[in-house]
């Protein structure tokens, strides 16, 4: 008779990570010097819980891999908490960074996110379900993240008589 020989097998149970994380722009930036041109990437990372706390982190490295970590070690650091109201924000908030402009509507239960592109994953990875956004002003990705994120920080939560 045959006798298999069984091998241990040691099998690893990822852990789940406590922040999803999203890339939200990957970038290959120039600096020129006297020998020609060096190449790196800039990387911006949205991360968060689904629960409240959100992150956004900016980071450039030699490679790919290596920018995506050290952006989201910088989001990591500049974690917010965002105050909720079930599914949806407590108030109307509009907030101005820079030249980017963003403006927060809550809205009834089972709308769902009407929000583009940075708002959208920064709304998103909060854990917000329903609300009503609308970028004004410029385009740029991590100017909008930022001023979004600024937004969810802002907002004041309500007492549980109110609404």
């Amino acid at each position: 008779m045959k006798t298999k020989n069984k091998k241990k097998q040691f099998i690893r149970k990822r852990e789940k990570p406590e922040f999803d994380q999203r890339l939200l722009d990957l970038a290959r930036v120039t600096r020129v010097v006297k020998g020609g041109r060096r190449f790196r990437f800039r990387a911006t990372m949205v991360i968060g819980n689904r629960k409240g706390k959100i992150g956004v982190g900016v980071a450039k490295g030699a490679d790919v891999s290596d920018a995506i970590n050290k952006a989201v070690n910088d989001a990591k650091k500049h974690l917010v908490e965002v105050n909720m109201w079930k599914t949806t924000i407590p108030h109307d908030i509009k907030v101005k960074l820079g030249s980017a402009k963003v403006m927060l509507r809550p809205v009834k239960e089972g709308r769902g996110i009407v929000a583009g592109g940075a708002m959208r994953m920064v709304v998103e990875l909060a854990g917000i379900k329903d609300v009503v956004a609308k970028s004004l002003g410029t385009s740029n990705k991590l100017n909008v993240a930022r001023a979004t994120l600024l937004a969810l920080s802002r907002l004041e939560a309500l007492e549980k008589n109110e609404r």
